[in-house]
């Protein structure tokens, strides 16, 4: 078993909203591993980030996405952070990958770039940035497709990918 679709790309993105009307599209169920995280920790990601640290998360997220790829067929989300683990990529080889792209000013749009957002408590717009440039070839590395979502709706992004993964509604 493995996913139908994996979305990957930069917190507030919309992997979320898109990964759930691509879900209802092809008739799959749909999964994000933040919200197994959330949901087998019992608190807030920025929790955990806070109480533990990185690491800590990060592994529990490894652990998460380890699952989720062994388990779920449907359209699975992964934490914008995910790809930085390289047996996450490794895992990744092989699947059906939708890299969601913005830039900057629409990220500071969609998500206020706010204090919920652990990694982006200074400086939101400087970190997000250098967030990106760290990860932005790493999500190009794994992707199949890649859709930008800046200036489109949900509903845009999801017929863009659907056409760019060659995959057709149920």
């Amino acid at each position: 078993m493995s996913p139908l679709v994996v979305l990957v790309g930069p917190m507030g993105v919309g992997k979320s909203t898109v990964g759930r009307l691509l879900a209802e599209r092809l008739a799959v169920g749909y999964r994000d591993t933040d919200e197994d995280i959330v949901a087998e920790q019992g608190r807030a990601i920025a929790e955990i980030f806070v109480d533990e640290g990185e690491a800590a998360f990060r592994a529990i997220e490894k652990d998460a996405v380890r699952r989720a790829l062994a388990r779920h067929d449907g359209v699975l989300a992964l934490g914008g952070g995910s790809i930085l683990d390289e047996d996450t990529r490794s895992l990744l080889a092989g699947q059906r990958v939708l890299y969601l792209s913005m830039d900057v000013e629409e990220a500071v749009k969609r998500t206020g770039l706010n204090a919920a957002r652990p990694l982006l408590a200074v400086n939101p717009r400087k970190q997000w940035r250098e967030l990106m440039e760290a990860r932005r070839h790493l999500y190009e590395s794994i992707a199949t497709a890649v859709v930008a979502t800046d200036g489109r709706t949900p509903e845009e992004v999801t017929e863009i990918a659907l056409d760019a993964l060659e995959l057709k509604e149920a």
